[in-house]
């Protein structure tokens, strides 16, 4: 087994430590299929049966394992070492595990966490000890419940049309950060707003003691390595928060574009009596979205989206991107091809992938996996990790739009039902609460409730009952005057808006169509497969050409950027090979020329 470590960057580039060790590799591992090991105490185990890398899933080749059967319980173990003296507090972190997880340090229980999406961290320096090995034990218990949020993994026993292996255990990097004994920077959030030329920015301090040294903050920006700004506070409370300019000395904004990426750079420095304690790196972008009337705006501009449907799947490591460089290749592709955006589908992604996309411009729909079933239990899974996801995204400029559902997933009732839509009322307002700036999609693809924008789903392949349905009748089907085609994967037709909400001239969007899947017989797609690139081409043709005569759309999202296991109908396969020649691709985005 490759000891080489994988994924060796650091996970969050927006919240970069400079003191902290990585713990991805060969980790001890142990299925526990009659959930004994508990009570057998193999959290105070030295040493489990097999091995397994970090950070991939038991399922996948890259693993070591490769198991695609289901095992709900099982066991993590390693020893580390740590790398500062006493004087430093220690943080394990966690990038995400699906789905719950509980943590010993040498036999000692350390925390738990639930939710397969979210980051986590445990303050283990009561546990450590700083001179000698220390015994990490992890236990992740997972299920085909569908009351957790669990995106396209199947709850079935085996894949199924657009449903995939499961993902079980840790799935993006651990590590760990090393801080001051007494007080830390725990957190950070950033609003910019380009009309008052400021950014603000909201500090959240871990202290143990406020009053135990003089501790001080030195915030430096930059914009391309020249200083913007620099100030710094006493810290003598857990929270600041304080608004910025952030011109340069020509009085000029540098504003975040997918055309223009422009990222101002953030350096964090904690000093405690004058002694530099910690360090850590940010960055963020002058980006404004907003809506007036039925238009999307960029920085108070319309802007049209042109997105394309990302599942960020691999073959080798299916969720777990393999490598930094591989997350980089799919957003550079997506920019290729002529799409300004992507939606991120049923996943949370790794924190690298929105790094990329503010990096490198692409904007992003952030959707939330999606539970299968309503119940109370299903509200609460859902609440809670919703809650913490939108928190840890919020400072990335590429993210655009909140999905937290979709297609009536996990809330099949909510055209009719009250209590469904209580619930995506109080996803909406909760939303909100964290973020009034982003516009939030209700139910992406139909029944919507409270809403900022209006999407429809559709993947009928007769153009002329596509025209019948957004040419000649988009007002009567608005008005819930009229039932969709019927969809290949649903029985039936789906109203635009769910019971007692009406169309309130929101912006129009068409988020999922397309799907064609060309020569694979073993896969499926949507409609009938098509057998050459010229019927590939010519298909997507008429698609394109039938949004550009529906004025009223202020973008699209076509499905999909790659293949996903069994479902065969990307624009690329799952090793990222054209299945359309990119100049061709790039050409049909050009048809709706906006």
């Amino acid at each position: 087994m490759d000891r080489k470590i994988p994924r060796p960057e650091h996970p969050k580039p927006q919240f970069e430590r400079s003191d902290w060790q990585n713990l991805n590799g060969a980790w001890n591992f142990a299925f526990d299929d009659q959930n004994l090991g508990e009570k057998d105490k193999w959290h105070k185990k030295e040493e489990l049966e097999e091995k397994i890398i970090v950070p991939f899933s038991f399922e996948t080749k890259a693993s070591g394992i490769a198991d695609r059967s289901e095992h709900n319980f099982i066991w993590y173990q390693r020893k580390f070492r740590v790398e500062v003296d006493s004087e430093k507090k220690i943080i394990l972190n966690f990038g995400a595990v699906d789905y719950k997880t509980k943590v010993w340090i040498n036999g000692r229980f350390a925390g738990s966490h639930s939710g397969g999406y979210d980051s986590f961290a445990f303050d283990i320096s009561d546990f450590v000890d700083y001179r000698e090995e220390n015994n990490l034990v992890v236990k992740v218990e997972d299920s085909r419940s569908k009351s957790q949020p669990r995106g396209k993994q199947t709850y079935k026993n085996d894949n199924f049309l657009c449903w995939y292996t499961r993902t079980t255990g840790i799935w993006q990097t651990v590590w760990l950060e090393y801080v001051d004994q007494n007080l830390y920077l725990r957190d950070l959030k950033i609003t910019p707003d380009i009309d008052q030329s400021e950014v603000e920015l909201d500090y959240f301090f871990n202290a143990v003691d406020f009053g135990t040294g003089n501790y001080k903050l030195l915030t430096t920006i930059e914009f391309e390595g020249k200083k913007i700004t620099e100030f710094e506070f006493e810290i003598t409370k857990a929270n600041y928060k304080l608004k910025i300019n952030v011109e340069d000395e020509n009085n000029e904004l540098k504003l975040w574009y997918p055309d223009s990426p422009n990222l101002y750079d953030l350096k964090l420095t904690l000093f405690r009596d004058n002694e530099v304690v910690d360090q850590l790196s940010s960055y963020f972008g002058m980006r404004k979205i907003s809506i007036e009337a039925d238009q999307i705006l960029l920085n108070n501009q319309p802007f049209y989206q042109k997105l394309i449907l990302d599942q960020g799947y691999w073959p080798d490591s299916l969720v777990t991107p393999p490598s930094d460089q591989a997350i980089k290749k799919d957003v550079e592709l997506a920019k290729k091809m002529g799409f300004n955006g992507a939606r991120k589908h049923q996943k949370i992604e790794d924190d690298r992938f929105y790094y990329w996309a503010d990096k490198l411009g692409l904007l992003v729909w952030a959707e939330m996996g999606s539970t299968y079933e309503f119940s109370e239990q299903a509200v609460e899974n859902f609440s809670l990790e919703w809650q913490r996801v939108v928190k840890e995204l919020y400072n990335h400029p590429s993210i655009v739009c909140w999905v937290p559902f979709n297609e009536s997933w996990g809330i099949e009732a909510v055209k009719s039902n009250k209590k469904q839509q209580s619930f995506t009322e109080s996803i909406y307002q909760l939303t909100k609460s964290i973020d009034s700036e982003r516009p939030i999609i209700s139910n992406d693809g139909w029944e919507h409730t409270t809403s900022d924008i209006i999407t429809f789903h559709d993947y009928v392949e007769s153009i002329d009952k596509l025209r019948q349905t957004y040419l000649e009748k988009i007002d009567k089907l608005l008005a819930n005057k009229e039932v969709f085609n019927d969809q290949v994967y649903i029985e039936g037709g789906k109203f635009i808006m769910a019971d007692n909400y009406d169309y309130q001239g929101q912006p129009l969007l068409f988020s999922e169509f397309g799907g064609v899947a060309f020569q694979n017989k073993e896969g499926w797609g949507y409609g009938e497969q098509v057998q050459t690139k010229e019927e590939l081409f010519q298909r997507i043709e008429k698609l394109m050409v039938l949004i550009k005569e529906a004025e009223y759309f202020r973008g699209y999202c076509y499905t999909q950027l790659t293949d996903v296991e069994q479902e065969k109908n990307g624009l690329l396969d799952e090793n990222r090979e054209f299945k359309l020649e990119l100049e061709k691709i790039k050409e049909l985005n050009q048809i709706v020329d906006i």
